[in-house]
């Protein structure tokens, strides 16, 4: 009866012209302390809750929440070994990620990389929140949530930041001098790694851009855009071979993420069913890699 009664004087403020909830606003509210980050971000009304926790000496617990969807990992980087999941938030049922929800957790990997320092000078477990965000911003339909990532320098990743240098630098003009790495691979309904078509000569690293495109050579003349299975054409731009989505706040450069991006910049979507294996075969070096710069 007494829940009832409030009900009904609540309601009566509000016709009585009472104040009503405020929306809350657009942006990022962060925490970050030895051990514990936390906090909000929110987007067009959206809220994204997270925490990244060390549980014991260098073991994290990551918590994402938006969209009545929980995505969680455990990370124990010494050991190489992580244990991800994803299911909904109120009844723990299996789930997948849909397009409106990887929209949300890029504005949210996005907001990351501007609020944290880069690279190691942000918090261990601030670092491994954003590449778990990355990771999850990309993570196709397709893809269970619910696995068990394993990486291993050499084994289960193999650094290529050498070939993100031109000129000695990973960033800027490389005026003409560059440095290949052949090729980006990958497989899909076209054909196989070996199938030229399939196959990319990229140059590495964050070196120049179109109007948030890439460059690739036409004949002698470079050209905005990514040319749709072309026969082993030169590519360079935006990142090139680098873990996450865009330009992240981490710098790590890896066959597997090369790869990856050979399918998704080669005529297929970011989180198209045909680049899953690349995907998959790259969460390691998303989580674990260590950063060139």
């Amino acid at each position: 009866m007494r829940k009832a009664l409030c009900a009904v004087a609540t309601l009566m403020l509000w016709a009585c012209g009472g104040e009503t909830p405020q929306a809350k606003q657009d942006g990022m509210s962060i925490s970050t302390e030895s051990g514990d980050t936390h906090g909000t971000f929110v987007r067009g009304g959206e809220e994204v809750s997270f925490s990244s926790l060390e549980v014991e000496p260098g073991v994290y617990r990551l918590e994402v929440r938006l969209r009545g969807l929980a995505l969680t990992g455990l990370l124990d980087p010494a050991s190489g070994v992580s244990t991800l999941d994803g299911f909904a938030d109120s009844s723990g049922a299996d789930t997948q990620l849909t397009g409106a929800d990887r929209d949300l957790m890029d504005a949210f990997y996005r907001s990351l990389n501007t609020e944290l320092p880069t690279g190691d000078a942000a918090t261990p477990e601030s670092m491994y929140l954003r590449r778990a965000a990355g990771l999850w911003a990309q993570h196709s339909s397709t893809v269970e949530l619910q696995r068990t990532v394993m990486g291993e320098q050499g084994r289960g990743y193999t650094m290529l930041c050498s070939y993100a240098k031109c000129n000695g630098k990973f960033t800027g003009s490389c005026g003409g001098v560059y440095n290949w790495y052949s090729y980006a691979k990958h497989d899909c309904n076209k054909g196989g790694f070996d199938w030229a078509g399939n196959q990319q000569i990229a140059q590495l690293g964050d070196h120049t851009t179109c109007s948030g495109d890439e460059f690739y050579m036409s004949g002698s003349t470079w050209v905005c855009g990514e040319p749709d299975h072309w026969s082993r054409p030169k590519v360079m731009g935006i990142c090139f071979g680098r873990c996450g989505g865009s330009c992240g706040g981490d710098t790590q450069y890896t066959l597997d993420a090369t790869n990856h991006d050979g399918c998704v910049r080669n005529g297929h979507m970011l989180a198209s069913a045909y680049c899953d294996d690349q995907f998959v075969s790259a969460m390691d070096d998303e989580l674990f890699a260590p950063n060139c710069y």
